[in-house]
């Protein structure tokens, strides 16, 4: 319990981030055994608003971002040629944050007192005259907590980042994922805190009756959909931002060609993480903004748009000007390219003003918005932890269950949130328990919610897949797949040092040869004997291990 080292962290923020995904994946189906057939009485209308607000938090808050917040804090030191982050011990404090205001929420529903109006909060429903008991307290408790981990990990990496990186890793040779991760958590440090202030002024308001959010008496019910969607889109991206980097990561390895656009999609990610901060008002179109700035909004909505595409074009051009090795990782990639597209051109659609007051608050905005997440995160997610499994276990993959896996996955999911455009643009709103037999959705639902066992049946695999590669998988000592990048030339599993001499770099950092500098870096010590008496010589430069594994 009181590890500080980065790997360990690393692998405990993964396993109780999974952990998390699981729960909400169960919350998921029983929205849709809900919505499976009109007039359902499966589950109570107040049991079901606490369903699908926890659904909303848990795969938010709970999930996304201490997933790729892990995965960060376990690779990005290997990836820099550093022996730990910069801030050990607040890393550690983060993780116990995460832990405990996670374990606030589940417990909360399970003893029937979670939340109930929504992961998002809106007041003035969430607010103490419609919302009388400890639900909605116990959301902005335990989210708090959980923030204050992001927003300590955003600090821990970002000035590891800024600091850690090997000898001769300047910015200008740093991997595209450190580029992806430095601004990402940029962005958690600008975009975080507006949550945790609009959570600490509705406490206020619900606990000592202060009027923040009352209209009544002076206060505005759209400040804190301001101070919430302030985070939430920009979260959208600091979500999409950390598996693109896998992705720049990845593509290359199996394309077997460095990436194309290096510098171009630095651009594209500085760009998004700029625009991420100027079109949050997309969600509240219809509140009744003046219509100089809808257009304004909008205009920005689909301008985001291009620096995403940018990437999207270096991806397809590495693999097209490569020879693509069609691995297990692969397959992900490819389903990514499919799903997260259909949620950008929708998004395109929903960014403009007429379409989205149509559209909103119905299914249609629930499918873009787990096209997008699902297709920017989940599949990303799935191809990183077939990659970089290998190096956390030590073991290469069985790859028995991983291609049915896949296909489960990606069939059950298309099936369950495609048809939800086509119910959406029938006039299916979002957040509603049941409906009756005669308005045309009752095929789609059920379909959806067949769709949504298909899938749920997809990630099952996954897991047994990985357990199997745990257990029975052939032991691999050091990059299975002939990568480019640092963390590599680390055995795997890692030693808690990372490494044993610092690397020193002289060229971009997703250009070397693990394989060969790994046995050097490892075998400092019987390098430094000789090179100690070298240094007398002034030949220290030539001899160091620093030097050697270039």
């Amino acid at each position: 319990m009181s590890s500080v080292n980065h790997t360990v962290l690393g692998k405990r923020f993964m396993v109780v981030a999974l952990t998390f995904f699981a729960i909400g994946g169960f919350l998921s189906m029983l929205i849709r055994a809900q919505l499976a057939t009109p007039n359902s009485a499966f589950i109570g209308p107040e049991i079901y608003n606490q369903i699908f607000t926890m659904h909303g938090t848990v795969m938010m808050f709970l999930f996304a971002i201490p997933m790729f917040e892990g995965f960060v804090i376990y690779m990005l030191p290997k990836m820099l040629g550093a022996r730990d982050m910069a801030f050990p011990r607040l890393t550690a404090y983060g993780f116990w944050c995460y832990l405990f205001g996670g374990s606030i929420l589940i417990i909360a529903l399970l003893v029937g007192a979670a939340p109930d109006s929504g992961w998002f909060m809106y007041t003035p429903l969430s607010s103490r005259p419609y919302t009388p008991g400890i639900n909605a307290d116990v959301w902005l408790l335990g989210l708090t907590f959980v923030e204050i981990s992001a927003v300590t990990a955003a600090i821990e990496i970002f000035i590891s980042i800024l600091k850690m990186r090997a000898p001769g890793m300047s910015l200008a040779r740093m991997p595209l994922i450190g580029w992806y991760m430095l601004v990402t958590s940029g962005m958690m440090i600008v975009g975080f805190p507006p949550l945790i202030l609009g959570a600490i002024l509705l406490e206020l308001e619900r606990a000592f009756d202060l009027p923040f959010f009352d209209p009544t008496r002076g206060g505005d019910p759209l400040l804190w959909q301001h101070l919430f969607w302030l985070f939430g889109h920009p979260e959208v991206y600091i979500i999409f931002l950390p598996a693109a980097g896998a992705l720049s990561t990845i593509i290359p390895v199996f394309a077997q060609r460095t990436i194309l656009g290096y510098r171009s999609i630095i651009a594209a990610i500085v760009a998004m993480g700029f625009l991420s901060f100027g079109l949050w008002v997309h969600h509240m179109f219809t509140v009744g903004i003046p219509h100089l700035a809808l257009a304004f909004f909008s205009a920005a909505s689909a301008l985001v748009a291009v620096p995403t595409a940018i990437q999207i074009f270096a991806w397809i051009g590495t693999l097209a000007s490569g020879r693509p090795r069609w691995d297990i990782p692969m397959l992900y990639v490819a389903g990514f390219f499919c799903v997260f597209v259909i949620g950008g051109l929708t998004g395109v659609m929903l960014a403009m003003v007429p379409f989205n007051t149509q559209a909103h608050d119905s299914y249609f905005v629930v499918a873009h918005l787990h096209y997008v997440l699902v297709g920017g995160f989940v599949f990303p997610m799935l191809a990183g932890i077939y990659h970089w499994m290998p190096h956390i276990s030590g073991r290469q993959s069985l790859y028995r269950l991983s291609v049915p896996a896949f296909w489960l996955i990606f069939i059950g999911f298309n099936l369950t949130f495609f048809l939800m455009h086509l119910t959406g643009l029938m006039g299916m709103p979002r957040r509603i328990s049941t409906y009756p037999s005669n308005w045309g959705w009752d095929w789609l639902n059920l379909l959806s919610s067949i769709g949504g066992f298909i899938l749920t049946m997809g990630f099952c695999l996954v897991l047994a897949d990985l357990v199997l590669q745990w257990r029975f998988g052939r032991r691999y000592r050091r990059d299975p797949w002939k990568a480019q990048t640092l963390e590599w030339a680390t055995a795997t599993p890692p030693a808690p040092y990372n490494f044993a001499a610092l690397p020193r770099v002289d060229r971009r950092a997703d250009m070397l040869e693990p394989a060969k500098i790994g046995p050097v870096l490892a075998g400092a010590r019987a390098i430094s004997a000789s090179c100690a008496m070298a240094s007398r010589k002034r030949w220290a430069s030539t001899c160091s291990p620093a030097s050697r594994s270039t």
